[in-house]
């Protein structure tokens, strides 16, 4: 039988001998460098997602990106591109920064971390085989999924965090990732929270684009949960107006843990963000939110995969997508039920407002139940305002800009309300404003 050989495109040629130039000097030795290898023979296997892999079917990898650029270096004016950022600066926390995907120690707020709070700089947690680096990789949901393996091979920096047994951390930690340049560029950041058990730690993690250049970014943040802890997680996606942005969370959660997250999105392109959680100790809960405004052409994809895997677990999962223009939105979901996980109560949502003719939505929610004694839904919904609401308001006085901001509002607000940090909420809820003065 003949041999098949696949076409790859400049873009797959391109990613594959940009591996093959760098992989001995990328950080890291050992199991370390096994698991790239491992991780880019998924990617060469396969190539650039495209609309024949299920997953994939509603954002084209591979028709978007025609060139791979190269793995961004760290910038020599790293610290005054953190600078540049704006976004959760009226928050109350502790910076870590990190410039083109590379850590910006100069721009972190080190020296004044709060007790119990331990960061290395991944960089040096891969030369050195620091022991936290076992925590990566344990959703097993995860794995093959393209986004995570292409920051498996090619990442170089990021950061290890550990949150010490019992303690309450009193500042939220905020993550900054900061891009831009005058040039393509390509980065793969990497951070991993450890949370040990009985801990409690606010995160915020927002990701900006500062230069002219177009870039591809494509991060990775892990949380490996203990039992009885407590995570608040606010993410923002403002990237450059150009960008290709894949973002990817990946959660453990032991034992009696609660997580509340939250991610907003109004940049890029094309945008994909991915959360997998995984179940590992019974009676924890998830609550799950979704924030995203999209014009002009822009693409924006959030998939999630919730694996119930124990019993006595909840999860609830809300998301909100308003589309205007020509822009498209896409909500995958798939909560899995496991033959064990028995007093499972799960719940999704997805809600869409399509403020034009040419306005694009595609919902696919899933549920996968192998277990009898659950309590299990999933929906979803688009629309248009209603022109009731709108002539009630409009009757008033309001004009009519002003009456379908507020609706608009009104539509996202239900889920930002998941952002328990003030000052977080409030920008957000500014940033909402703003798209929708905007608009206007």
């Amino acid at each position: 039988m003949a041999e098949v050989t696949p076409i790859r495109t400049a873009a797959e040629v391109a990613l594959i001998e940009r591996f093959e130039g760098l992989k001995n000097k990328l950080p890291g030795s050992g199991e370390i460098a096994r698991g790239r290898d491992e991780a880019f023979a998924l990617i060469a296997a396969a190539g650039l997602p495209n609309r024949r892999v299920e997953e994939w079917k509603y954002t084209d990898l591979r028709n978007a990106v025609r060139e791979a650029a190269p793995l961004a270096e760290r910038p020599a004016d790293a610290a005054a591109l953190v600078d540049k950022a704006s976004a959760f600066a009226k928050a109350d926390a502790v910076r870590l920064s990190f410039a083109n995907g590379h850590f910006v120690a100069e721009r972190s707020d080190l020296a004044a971390l709060p007790a119990g709070i331990a960061v290395t700089p991944l960089a040096a947690a891969l030369a050195e085989g620091h022991p936290l680096l076992a925590e990566m990789g344990k959703v097993a949901v995860a794995k093959g999924n393209f986004a995570l393996a292409l920051n498996s091979a090619f990442m170089m920096d990021g950061a290890l965090i550990r949150v010490a047994a019992g303690t309450a951390v009193d500042k939220a930690l905020h993550l900054r990732f900061v891009n831009g340049g005058a040039s393509p560029f390509a980065t793969a950041p990497r951070v991993v929270i450890l949370v040990e058990d009985g801990a409690s730690v606010t995160v915020h993690e927002s990701h900006e684009g500062v230069g002219t250049a177009a870039y591809q970014a494509n991060s990775v943040v892990e949380i490996v949960a203990g039992n009885g802890t407590t995570i608040t997680h606010a993410r923002l996606n403002a990237e450059q107006a150009d960008a290709i942005a894949l973002s990817t969370l990946a959660v453990t959660l032991g034992a009696k843990a609660k997580l509340t997250s939250l991610g907003a999105v109004t940049g890029g392109s094309l945008s994909r963000h991915q959360v997998f959680l995984a179940f590992a100790g019974e009676h924890s809960s998830l609550t799950l939110g979704g924030a995203t405004m999209l014009r002009g052409r822009q693409h924006a994809d959030t998939t999630l995969v919730v694996d119930h895997a124990v019993p006595h677990c909840d999860s609830r999962e809300l998301f909100k997508t308003v589309i205007d223009g020509e822009a498209t939105g896409v909500f995958q979901g798939k909560i899995i039920v496991r033959p064990d996980a028995q007093k499972t109560d799960g719940r999704m949502m997805s809600a869409a407002l399509l403020l034009s003719e040419t306005a694009t939505m595609n919902n696919k929610p899933e549920l996968e139940i192998f277990a009898d004694d659950v309590q299990c839904a999933h929906g979803a919904t688009c629309g248009q305002l209603d022109e009731d609401l709108l002539f009630y308001l409009t009757a008033r006085g309001l004009p009519r800009a002003v009456a379908e901001a507020l609706l608009v509002q009104a539509f996202l607000g239900e889920a930002l309300e998941l952002v328990e940090d003030e000052a977080v909420r409030e920008e957000l809820v500014a940033r909402a404003e703003g798209w929708l003065g905007e608009r206007a």
